[in-house]
């Protein structure tokens, strides 16, 4: 089964090294959506699957905090699978994000192996 993918970050270099780093995975990737801002990303779910959002926190118009008020408030997409790619790890601005029911935090970089492993726990899939 094909998983399709949202990554969110305003570093077109940074979506395309996870665009990358999820090919070196063990992963069967269908779809892989990019938005560039929190707003981006909404609008892309409202006409998009996708199993699972890739988000970053720091970004220009809606960052990632942001987004998650909005995609956990809305009723379509409040069960929208996150998983947090940032440079930032503030211990308060993590337990804030875990409180939204994110799956998982990853700093950036990110090699395919914390991909993978973030992808198998979010979606609840076991790897290979």
């Amino acid at each position: 089964m094909a998983f399709n993918f949202l990554i969110v970050d305003d570093s077109a270099i940074v979506r395309k090294v996870v665009v990358k780093t999820l090919g070196l995975t063990n992963l069967e990737v269908g779809v892989v959506l990019q938005a560039e801002n929190g707003r981006q990303a909404l609008d892309l779910l409202n006409d998009h699957w996708v199993d699972l959002v890739f988000l970053d926190i720091n970004m220009p118009i809606m960052d990632g905090m942001q987004f998650m008020d909005e995609l956990r408030a809305n009723e379509d997409l409040k069960d929208t699978k996150v998983v947090v790619v940032s440079t930032e790890g503030s211990r308060e601005r993590r337990e804030k994000l875990e409180s939204m029911k994110i799956c998982s935090y990853l700093r950036k970089p990110v090699t395919p192996e914390s991909l993978s492993e973030a992808v198998h726990h979010a979606l609840g899939v076991e790897g290979k």
